[in-house]
């Protein structure tokens, strides 16, 4: 195994310009971080392209035998100096790796017979992004659209808002346009979230095939969503401010209809 002490090596270099998203593109890779998130992305069968850790950092890791698949080749030790370089969060078990993405087609997507999904326009906060997949996970959502995305899914920190979940479950990138027309061909019936909607959600009937669909904090979702969406509905709002934080709003509409699912 190839040991990397300098903070100028060519491999740790690219791995900072991998921060950003053109970077990604251009190579076809992007940065998982943590033991979890790498396991969860080996399950979900994602083709790992280098693997970087620290030993001094690793031992304490929950998941000491997620390396046993990797090939030595691409296995490099590092100095706690250097993974201090790379690291994106505080408190890292000692392992980050580049990977390949995937396809996030709506042609990709598998839906049970009574399918729900979450539909997000023009999503921005990485943590947000994140946030809304851990809840998609926890409540085992079909799939989460992401129409117009305003951010890129394999932003770093969506990875680790999302605590691997970006690998758990299955996801779409796509237009708004797209989104609705694949929502019309299934027989899913789209509800929006919206202020000043008149139906509550909490009585609102999403037993059958549906899809909630959630917009931006700043501006909310845009006419086309709420011209074109089967349903209007909202959560009551009873203090000084008039929204709640988006991923917070997403949780709160998936957990009622899991609830009325009988989940």
């Amino acid at each position: 195994m190839e040991k990397i002490v300098s903070l100028q090596n060519a491999r740790i270099k690219n791995i900072v310009k991998l921060s950003k998203s053109k970077e990604r593109k251009e190579q076809g890779l992007f940065i998982i971080e943590g033991a979890r998130e790498l396991s969860l992305a080996l399950v979900a069968n994602y083709t790992i392209d280098s693997v970087f850790i620290c030993p001094e950092l690793y031992i304490k890791s929950d998941y000491p035998n997620v390396l046993d698949s990797i090939p030595d080749n691409k296995l490099f030790e590092v100095s706690e100096a250097v993974f201090d370089k790379i690291a994106y969060r505080e408190g890292s078990d000692g392992l980050l790796a580049l990977a390949k993405p995937q396809s996030h087609t709506l042609s990709d997507l598998e839906l049970s017979e009574n399918p729900f999904i979450i539909i997000l326009e023009a999503v921005e906060k990485p943590g947000n992004l994140g946030a809304i997949l851990r809840t998609a996970d926890a409540a085992q959502a079909d799939a989460v659209v992401i129409c117009d995305p305003a951010t890129d899914l394999y932003n770093p920190n969506v990875v680790r808002s999302s605590v691997g979940c970006l690998f758990t479950v299955q996801t779409a990138v796509c237009s708004s346009e797209e989104a609705l027309a694949f929502l019309h061909n299934k027989g899913i019936k789209s509800y929006a979230a919206e202020l000043t909607a008149s139906q509550w959600y909490h009585e609102t009937d999403m037993r059958s095939s549906s899809a909630i669909v959630m917009g931006t904090e700043a501006d909310g979702l845009t006419d086309f969503w709420l011209r074109n969406a089967d349903h209007r509905i909202k959560i009551p709002m009873r203090g000084k401010i008039d929204s709640l934080n988006v991923s917070v709003s997403t949780a709160i509409l998936t957990f009622e209809a899991m609830r009325q699912r009988g989940f």
